[in-house]
């Protein structure tokens, strides 16, 4: 399941990330990629030590918690810090999979379920530099305006293609969602939004509403490893 989520970070808020990330210091992104990785990647990224890197960080972790769409979909029980890269002048990353599972900088392991991609630049800005993922339904090419963020799969093939102008810097990062099956979280997903509608459309209070919300929540129940 992808999900599209617009607008988690304003104009304002990705100018002002913009500004922070252009004073820091990029180096290869292959340093921090696997093997297999290593030999496709070809980008920039900033440390996750960085100073510019852990403030922009907690600026969208806490716009994330504000976004009902991506607790919805996610159901996220751990969220890693959030990274950064950008890519210019033809650089690219070839076909890979998300790791199964990463190490907080405190020790902690974590399950990626879920990978996310936050864009800082518009489409007008850069040629290129689609993120293209493969999943049962085909190939999808995404490209989204600044501050809208693609949630999908970790165990996805996908990449990004070659930035022929200008250049895309984004966020990325991983987690961990409290439901670990994938097709579980898809019937969760469309049952929140279709109580959400009801609820829209008939009050909160109708009885299908609390009926269908109690549905949901029992099979959260069922579900959630937590």
């Amino acid at each position: 399941m992808m999900v599209h989520i617009p607008r988690v970070l304003s104009a304002e808020q990705v100018a002002d990330c913009r500004r922070l990330l252009l004073q820091a210091r990029w180096s290869d992104g292959k340093q921090t990629a696997g093997y297999q990785a290593a030999r496709v990647k070809n980008n920039l990224q900033l440390a996750e030590s960085a100073p510019e890197a852990q403030q922009v960080g907690r600026l969208i972790l806490q716009a994330l918690e504000r976004t009902p769409l991506f607790i919805s979909a996610a159901l996220p029980l751990k969220v890693l810090a959030p990274q950064f890269n950008c890519y210019q002048g033809g650089q690219a990353y070839g076909f890979h999979v998300d790791s199964a599972v990463r190490e907080r900088s405190d020790g902690q392991r974590v399950r990626t379920d879920l990978s996310a991609t936050l864009f800082l630049t518009d489409p007008a800005e850069y040629d290129g530099g689609e993120l293209v993922i493969e999943d049962t339904y085909g190939s999808h090419s995404v490209k989204l305006p600044a501050g809208d963020l693609i949630l999908y799969p970790s165990s996805s093939l996908h990449q990004v293609t070659p930035v022929t102008r200008g250049a895309r810097i984004s966020s990325f990062f991983w987690m961990q969602s409290m439901v670990r099956d994938e097709g579980q979280r898809r019937l969760l997903f469309e049952l929140d939004n279709s109580v959400q509608q009801l609820s829209r459309e008939l009050g909160a209070g109708h009885a299908s509403c609390v009926r269908l919300g109690g549905v949901y929540h029992n099979l959260l129940r069922r579900w959630v490893d937590a």
